[in-house]
């Protein structure tokens, strides 16, 4: 996938996550782990659920009220992480958040992610861009801690 530049097409990818959010509804089953994620300056309050299947994400969903930005980036980072294994994860988390703090990182992990790549110009959208891969972060912590 060669590098998205248009900012018209990266202003598509988050409207659409935005308006059509993957994986926005929690779930009342039993084996979720969920964690709470919120903002000081901004409406962010989201809650993140996920259940683990050993080593692999086999589900991820969300829900709160979130800014165009969070919404739009938690969605995308469902659909990355979904029936990946945490060792996988735990990768693309950490390119995403060198992308957004501009260190190297390898852009084929990001795939749709790759529409955030300007929000360092904009510092005060960072949390909002992180929050969900914050509140993945988390989880994985608190899962591989009960291990």
């Amino acid at each position: 996938m060669a590098t998205i530049t248009d900012p018209m097409i990266l202003r598509q990818i988050i409207m659409d996550h935005y308006e059509h959010p993957r994986n926005r509804h929690l779930s009342d089953e039993q084996g979720y782990l969920s964690v709470r994620k919120d903002s000081e300056s901004c409406i962010d309050d989201i809650t993140m659920q996920v259940k683990f299947n050993g080593d692999n994400i086999e589900d991820i969903r969300f829900d709160g009220e979130a800014c165009t930005i969070s919404s739009a980036s938690t969605s995308i980072l469902t659909e990355l992480v979904k029936g990946k294994s945490i060792e996988e994860a735990t990768n693309i988390i950490t390119n995403y958040k060198n992308m957004i703090y501009e260190l190297p990182y390898d852009e084929e992990l990001l795939e749709e992610a790759i529409a955030f790549q300007n929000v360092h110009k904009q510092a005060n959208r960072i949390k909002c861009a992180t929050i969900g891969f914050d509140a993945l972060e988390d989880i994985i912590k608190e899962y591989k801690g009960g291990q």
